[in-house]
């Protein structure tokens, strides 16, 4: 379902009022945008930057930063492999590439029905369970490449395709 321009201005002038309109609170406020629309259109940045009365590259600058903000629209299932050097050396690089084979994507990007998104990341914190694939924050730790397809099946919809 897309949202149109006078829906995202309408959702982003509610965010603002929530955040007195206070420049100061921008991440709080792209959050708050984000989880409303799914993602950051540029539309939704735009308004921020009008009503706020503030740079738009300040507001991109900050939405591209932080890793946790998308500029495009993101899978119902959030797909997370961790790179770190922990789960690299035990072999993520695999569970990625199987990732990737499954789902028809890469990371950065999502399906075209937007099922999944995949993302890789730096390091989860769990080295020891490497290497690791999170999906919707559920962590699945030493994975193995056999192990991917039953995963990513358990998050489809009834009938559906990965």
């Amino acid at each position: 379902m897309k949202i149109d321009e006078a829906q995202i201005k309408t959702k982003v002038r509610g965010i603002l009022q929530k955040f007195n309109n206070n420049s100061a609170m921008l991440v709080g406020i792209l959050q708050d945008a984000q989880s409303e629309l799914g993602y950051l259109p540029h539309e939704a940045l735009h308004a921020i930057h009008e009503y706020l009365d503030i740079p738009l590259t300040r507001v991109y600058s900050v939405a591209t930063f932080f890793k946790a903000f998308s500029l495009v629209p993101l899978g119902k299932h959030q797909v997370h492999i961790c790179m770190g050097t922990a789960c690299h050396v035990r072999g993520a690089e695999k569970i990625l590439d199987s990732v990737k084979r499954e789902l028809c994507i890469e990371p950065g990007t999502s399906d075209k029905d937007l099922n999944f998104s995949l993302e890789t990341v730096n390091c989860l914190g769990a080295c020891a369970l490497g290497p690791i694939m999170v999906v919707d924050g559920k962590y699945h730790g030493n994975m193995k490449i056999e192990g991917v397809k039953s995963i990513l099946e358990s998050y489809k919809e009834p009938g559906g395709k990965i």
